[in-house]
């Protein structure tokens, strides 16, 4: 099995790699890998075929071996990957040997929700502060941490060594937020309100909008509504777009 792995854990030897610089799809598919593997691992999987660990991942298998192999992982045939050194790896990639301490900024009912998630501590992330604008929510205690004013963000800052910094505040404020967050060096940004943040070169930042989503399912559940109003004997329905002008083929509703 052509594995290696990080420095750290016991029991594993292994040469370390050099951090590959890996295609952004692929970077996005770890995480899920690693849900998929920590899974195995807590029903007593000790390998997992390709096939396996593709299915529970939720892609195809030949993408799953392509991504691994920008790691170095080809597993071994008739016995597939093992599972405890592939979590080591992605792990590893992923920059998750280390605990990160996160500052998270609004604890309205977004904030509040994600202040009180346990899943960050399993993930290798800690919240480390809550910080708000709004006097009553300062002093708040939500899972055994004060709500500081944002005021002290620098001072918290420094103290947690903050890392990644996540925005659950209204639109209008974000922004701010972002600035006062790279002001005092966060260079990764979790933004959870429904806005464009304008950032300096060198800051990620990773955009969450749950209506967006939302609004793209509508897309799909409108398209399987469509086809299925599709006549039986294979004629086109009738198209239209608002604003648009309405046609019985295809030739007339693109103009032609």
């Amino acid at each position: 099995m052509s594995q290696h792995r990080h420095p750290g854990a016991p029991g594993r030897a292994g040469a370390v790699p050099a951090l590959p610089d890996l295609p952004e799809a692929t970077v996005a598919r770890l995480p899920e890998y690693l849900r998929a593997l920590h899974a195995l691992a807590e029903a007593g999987h000790e390998t997992v075929s390709s096939e396996g660990l593709a299915n529970a991942a939720g892609v195809n298998s030949a993408k799953l071996r392509k991504d691994l192999s920008h790691l170095g992982s080809y597993g071994t045939r008739g016995v597939g990957y093992d599972v405890g050194l592939l979590v080591d790896q992605i792990e590893f990639v992923l920059g998750l040997t280390q605990r990160r301490a996160v500052a998270l900024v609004g604890v309205g009912n977004l904030g509040h929700a994600l202040a009180g998630y346990d899943g960050f501590a399993s993930r290798g992330f800690r919240i480390a502060a809550l910080l708000d604008a709004d006097p009553e929510r300062v002093g708040e205690e939500i899972n055994g941490l004060v709500v500081r004013h944002i005021d002290e963000l620098p001072r918290v800052a420094a103290e947690e060594s903050i890392s990644i910094g996540v925005i659950a505040t209204p639109a209008p404020a974000a922004q701010a937020v972002a600035d006062q967050l790279v002001a005092v060096g966060v260079t990764s940004i979790l933004n959870f309100a429904p806005c464009v943040l304008s950032v300096p070169e060198g800051v990620d930042v990773r955009k969450v909008d749950l209506a967006i989503e939302l609004q793209i399912l509508s897309f799909h559940e409108h398209r399987k509504a469509s086809l299925t109003a599709l006549p039986a004997t294979g004629g086109s329905a009738l198209t239209a777009l608002p604003g648009g002008l309405a046609a019985t083929d295809t030739q007339e509703a693109i103009g032609t």
